[in-house]
């Protein structure tokens, strides 16, 4: 389903460069590129077979704006499905958008925000799943992050969602015709059968959800929160991770009063890492708003390194502060291991998910609480290469489709007609469907592509 205006974009990143890329997509595509694009050899892209290369200048109108090489592709074997014309220009700022201009000028029109990748899903080059992939490809900020969407885009989580709602289909196929035609010689439904298509596919599904959190750990990382008293060592644990003096680091309590902010990586996942001030009682009005913004941060938090001073037993404080902790994903990082143990460690353990002993200030311990950050999010046993969900909304998606099932195998349980099973396993099928893109509204789908960037 091709859409009628030719759009018109700047490709790469909003800064200077080697290159810059101008990627037109859309039934006149060619024709603009004619306009704008003279080869030295004398062709002219719009009669390119395509997938050809032309060395040769841009103009607008009668003035020579580059020196580009104009790559042309031909529908539907290209990124959006359509004819599409990519000019590889100098990349200056400057000059990438005055190609841009010269397209526009000669009829294309501005691209919207993931509009090239809109169009490879509407003309069926792409799944709705897959359009996601593209996004989780461009913000990777690891190894494992881009082989995992690497791995998305090649279909890996459609395949196995559309396998899934495969099996579901054929069993409600069988069932409504069954329920249809009462008087053909159908072979009637077994109930236990119905039962082991849905408990298999429901099984499925539990999986993908089951491994959700920590494949969102692995691929996006995660908002991690550094909070204790004063004093205790966070601001030198802030630095130990960042590998370099972020935090100001004295002996007065008290010393951060602002949220320090960094994304560091710790082992393989990242960690978007906030330094807060010391969480204490304290009259001290500006104190008081740093304890403040300390606190907002640890409610957000998906990862909460809790720091105690093992050399001192432990405070009011410390145990206001554990309290706030119970419930959340904490490490509890007992520091100063290269002095005399005070502390009451068992406590400690007892009111967190975890408990690591570091010396911050002598770089002692960090391999462990790695290790134990890796274990606790689930990231030590993530495969980047098996199916995953990537975001809220595949994941809302495979919830909806699991309670559906829920719901058809309670209706067997109870003796229900079957054609009360066959609608809560169609409302399973369409939340697959709007998975895959094969069945999502048009506010989805303007939802998904409106995260994108411009030129993508």
């Amino acid at each position: 389903m091709s859409a009628e205006k030719t759009i018109a974009a700047v490709s790469t990143p909003h800064a200077s460069g080697g290159i810059g890329i101008v990627r037109i997509s859309g039934e006149r595509s060619l024709a603009v590129a004619d306009k704008i694009f003279r080869t030295t050899s004398g062709k002219i892209p719009s009669r390119s077979k395509g997938y050809r290369a032309y060395h040769g200048r841009v103009w607008d109108n009668e003035e020579v704006v580059d020196e580009a090489v104009c790559l042309v592709f031909r529908a539907p074997k290209s990124y959006t499905g359509e004819d599409v014309a990519e000019i590889s220009c100098h990349g200056g700022l400057y000059v990438t958008q005055r190609v841009l201009r010269a397209a526009l000028n000669a009829g294309a029109e501005p691209a919207e925000a993931g509009e090239f990748t809109k169009r490879a899903f509407l003309n069926g080059r792409i799944g709705l799943e897959q359009a996601e992939a593209v996004m989780s490809l461009i913000a990777a900020q690891s190894d494992t992050a881009a082989k995992a969407a690497l791995n998305a885009l090649d279909g890996a989580l459609s395949g196995k969602i559309r396998g899934t709602a495969s099996s579901l289909i054929a069993a409600c196929a069988q069932l409504a015709a069954w329920v249809d035609y009462p008087d053909e010689d159908i072979e009637e439904i077994r109930p236990e059968n119905l039962k082991e298509v849905f408990a298999r596919a429901k099984a499925e599904l539990t999986s993908l959800l089951d491994g959700f959190e920590a494949g969102r750990a692995a691929t996006e990382g995660v908002n991690t929160v550094i909070v204790g008293r004063p004093n205790v060592g966070k601001s030198t644990l802030m630095n130990l991770l960042s590998g370099y003096e972020r935090s100001i680091v004295t002996e007065c309590a008290g010393t951060t009063r602002d949220v320090v902010e960094e994304t560091v990586r710790l082992g393989g996942i990242v960690l978007r890492l906030a330094d807060t001030a010391g969480i204490r009682e304290t009259d001290n009005p500006v104190e008081s708003i740093g304890v403040g913004l300390a606190k907002k941060k640890l409610e957000l938090a998906g990862l909460i390194l809790a720091v105690f001073d093992g050399s001192d037993p432990l405070t009011d404080d410390d145990r206001r502060l554990l309290e706030s902790c119970r419930g959340k994903t904490v490490v509890g990082v007992v520091n100063k291991s290269d002095l005399p143990r005070s502390i009451d460690l068992d406590y400690i353990k007892n009111m967190t998910s975890r408990t690591v002993e570091i010396s911050a200030s002598e770089g002692e311990g960090l391999e462990t609480l790695v290790e134990c950050v890796e274990h606790l999010l689930g990231t030590d046993r993530f495969d980047p290469g098996a199916a995953m969900l990537a975001n809220e909304r595949q994941r809302q998606c495979c919830e909806r489709a699991s309670r559906r099932l829920d719901e058809a195998l309670e209706a067997i349980d109870t003796g229900l007609t079957l054609d009360a099973v066959n609608v809560c396993a169609d409302a399973a099928i369409d939340a697959l469907l709007e998975l895959t893109g094969e069945k999502a509204g048009e506010a989805v789908v303007n939802e998904v592509f409106s995260r994108f960037c411009v030129g993508k």
